[in-house]
């Protein structure tokens, strides 16, 4: 990212962290909505269960990114 001046890649890191916080969620969510109009049974359960897991790990992701970003270091000095 051009305004992005760290040397040592935390700025990659935490657009990567990012990103693949937002394809746990989208994942998460359409797995979700299946499970709860499709799909029947134990392969619902199933279903809802894992969207829950990936959605929280998309949480837990996102609370990592920022907090790198909030916490972190000021280089300028």
């Amino acid at each position: 990212m051009p305004g992005d001046s760290r040397p040592d890649g935390r700025g990659a890191t935490v657009r990567r962290r990012l990103l693949w916080s937002g394809l746990l969620a989208v994942i998460g969510l359409a797995l979700l909505a299946v499970g709860l109009t499709i799909a029947d049974g134990t392969a619902a359960w199933i279903e809802v269960t894992i969207a829950i897991v990936l959605l929280v790990a998309s949480y837990a992701l996102q609370y990592l990114a920022r907090r790198e970003t909030v916490y972190r270091r000021d280089e300028r000095s």
